[in-house]
């Protein structure tokens, strides 16, 4: 269907949590919890969460899951840790969301035989592709959040894109990346656009995060039919050091 850019975005409150609502929620066998912190196994991904008004104890509960000194992924929480945690990054970005009755225009995006589902035994390519194209974190598990897809041609994986964080009633689209010999030829549009298109046949919306920069990536979401929900700086520190 065509796209309506008139429709109104509906303003779900998981999604600014999507991190701590994931962990709570589908997420819970791959979290490690102390108090009203928690964060994923160090092997599936980094981002970690408080209470959405955290406190003194809830910044050293976390501090107590993670170590000294170790890296704290806050991902697009607002909440400001103490003075004596590092500041790591700071990156500028966006939330966006599958409008509400929206279905994806997959006109010259659809799914082939190529498009396949990659697990366990496709890490080590998952791995390196990722390495080549820097497209966001990804761990050996990571796979484990969601349905990964991948694309290959003569048997070489090129592009692939998956599943990550999954609030209740939304599921992540992330990792979505090509090789760089592989680009111009429409491998993420149609691995997104199926995703998306899987997404909202059980009943739920496909919703992204991207950097502001990544102008590239941003006009490919919008010309998919993603609008953006609202801005958001994704930060991260260093838990302060044991003493």
């Amino acid at each position: 269907m065509p796209h309506d850019d008139t429709m109104p975005l509906d303003d779900d409150p998981v999604l600014d949590d999507p991190v701590g609502r994931s962990l709570g929620g589908r997420h819970a066998p791959l979290a490690r919890r102390l108090g009203r912190a928690a964060t994923y196994r160090a092997d599936v991904a980094t981002f970690s969460t408080v209470s959405t008004a955290p406190d003194a104890r809830d910044w050293a509960d976390l501090a107590e899951l993670l170590g000294p000194a170790a890296f704290a992924d806050m991902f697009s929480s607002p909440a400001v840790p103490p003075p004596d945690w590092e500041p790591v990054f700071s990156l500028e970005g966006r939330q966006m969301i599958w409008p509400a009755g929206g279905r994806p225009d997959l006109s010259g995006a659809e799914p082939g035989p190529d498009v396949v589902e990659l697990g366990a035994d496709s890490v080590p390519e998952m791995l390196d592709l990722v390495a080549r194209t820097g497209p966001g974190p990804f761990w050996p598990r990571t796979h484990e959040l969601g349905t990964y897809l991948g694309i290959r041609v003569d048997g070489t994986l090129v592009a692939m894109a998956g599943e990550r964080l999954r609030p209740p009633g939304w599921t992540e689209i992330s990792a979505v990346c090509t090789a760089p010999e592989a680009r111009g030829r429409g491998h993420a549009a149609r691995l997104v656009g199926t995703l998306a298109s899987r997404v909202l046949a059980r009943g739920e919306r496909p919703f992204l995060h991207v950097a502001e920069a990544n102008t590239g990536a941003l006009a490919l979401y919008e010309r998919l039919g993603f609008k953006t929900r609202r801005q958001v700086t994704f930060r991260g520190f260093r838990t302060p050091p044991g003493r």
